[in-house]
């Protein structure tokens, strides 16, 4: 068929309706009409179920890290023992993302949601059973399991905007998906530094700690039944003529390996893959080691270590939305991501000549520039 004989998506022609996806031409015989389309209410309950559930993970990443002090006198541990509670988030990440993606493809969103819950809860009750200073090996193994189920978690949002959203809904689909986990992490820094003080006896320590692991194995327990209960694979009718054409698809017509090839020929693509990950890093680095960095200039202050944390992220949130408004409005993205890089540095370089001046706002100040580009290019990605 030749260019200006093919149909253009959405044409009908010769009783059939045309509409094209990434990869293949789709054609619907439906007697001149297009496919039916369905928007149905339940969609907003499955992107907050699932917001949900990422909050109560993205909360645990750093529950270790902001009283990195108190653990390591409960459990009798050097400081970059600790470190790894937060770090191993990131080292589960590199090696089961292909994996998970691929199994994302396959199996689809109920199986992968379902992973993802009963991991996270299963990581939650480890560690209700590790309150106790000879048991760290078992803490660890409980906050191992989390990471794991934070693999099956990150790469959910846009499949769930684009099977249960319509066109014009799934930048803010992926916004409140996206929303969940920054709003746990925000959680993170503020809540374990209230729950567990650093009190000198280790029974009465033990008990605090105790209590911050049922509160949080009691949520993840909640929420992974109404996983169970609510969390459906897709909708009966598709939102939109994409997902449509995208049921007609035969599975043997897609190759996972062949669009990750193509992604790394992107040269744009491996660019904004480094340039985020040098940032993302510095920001991760920065949260895990806050606790350390205040209780070495101020001792004793674990709380007000966490509400800096808190501040970091909420102004990330606050400038996510504000530049999210911003691009949808000019379309400057390159030139907002140039900013936003300035920004950072600026931020970064400003925190560490007033790290030790005694100015906590001036300190929330200076990371939350940092935080601005985390949150942004997080949402972006």
């Amino acid at each position: 068929m030749s260019d200006e004989s093919k149909p253009v998506d959405g044409e009908v022609n010769d009783n059939k309706y045309f509409t094209k996806t990434a990869d293949a031409e789709v054609t619907f015989e439906h007697q001149n009409a297009p496919p039916e389309t369905r928007l149905y209410k339940k969609r907003w309950i499955i992107v907050l179920l699932f917001s949900s559930y990422s909050l109560c993970n993205s909360y645990q990443w750093i529950q270790y890290g902001i009283i990195n002090n108190i653990f390591m006198r409960f459990y009798g541990v050097d400081s970059f023992t600790i470190d790894w509670m937060s770090m191993i988030y990131m080292l589960t990440y590199i090696p089961l993302i292909f994996p998970v993606s691929w199994l994302l493809d396959k199996k689809g969103l109920r199986v992968i949601a379902l992973v993802a819950a009963a991991l996270n809860c299963t990581g939650t009750w480890i560690k209700v059973a590790s309150a106790r200073p000879d048991l760290f090996p078992v803490t660890f193994l409980g906050q191992f399991t989390c990471s794991v189920a934070q693999v099956f978690i990150l790469g959910m949002p846009s499949r769930i905007a684009s099977v249960w959203f319509g066109s014009e809904e799934v930048s803010t689909a992926c916004s409140i998906g996206v929303f969940g986990n920054q709003l746990g992490i925000a959680i993170g820094f503020l809540v374990p530094p209230i729950l567990v003080p650093n009190v000198d006896d280790l029974d009465e320590l033990a008990a605090h700690i105790r209590v911050m692991f049922y509160i949080t194995a009691g949520v993840a327990t909640f929420l992974f039944v109404l996983v169970v209960i609510v969390f459906q694979e897709r909708p009966e009718i598709p939102p939109t003529h994409a997902q449509a054409a995208a049921r007609r698809i035969s599975p043997e017509s897609y190759s996972y390996t062949a669009s990750i090839l193509r992604l790394l020929h992107n040269k744009a693509f491996i660019l904004l893959v480094i340039t985020y990950g040098l940032n993302v890093g510095c920001f991760y680095g920065v949260s895990t080691l806050l606790n350390r960095m205040i209780i070495e200039h101020y001792p004793g202050e674990e709380v007000n270590a966490g509400r800096i944390g808190l501040t970091i992220v909420i102004a990330g949130m606050v400038g996510s939305l504000i530049c999210g408004i911003w691009l949808d409005q000019s379309k400057t993205y390159k030139q907002t991501t140039l900013a936003v890089y300035l920004m950072s540095l600026v931020g970064l370089v400003l925190y560490a000549f007033t790290l030790d001046l005694g100015h906590f706002p001036l300190i929330n100040t200076t990371l939350s520039f940092k935080s601005l580009e985390f949150v942004l290019f997080y949402k972006w990605f």
